[in-house]
């Protein structure tokens, strides 16, 4: 089985306020940056949505290092 590491980040200016989010995923030495954001948000709506997104863009069974 596969083994990707993933690593994100989220985060906002004020809670409630304008955020965003992104994640690296890392297969060997490959890598793939994604991200995004929202006008308003929490700090932890972004750091879930980079889990979330990140996983999302996962095409296949593997194991995975968060």
């Amino acid at each position: 089985m596969k083994h990707l590491e993933i690593f994100t980040d989220g985060a906002c200016s004020g809670n409630p306020g304008p955020g965003g989010w992104g994640a690296v995923l890392r297969y060997g030495k490959a890598e793939k940056e994604i991200s995004g954001g929202e006008r308003n948000t929490t700090n932890n709506r972004m750091e879930l949505t980079a889990v979330i997104e990140a996983l999302s863009c996962l095409k296949e069974p593997c194991e995975v290092c968060l």
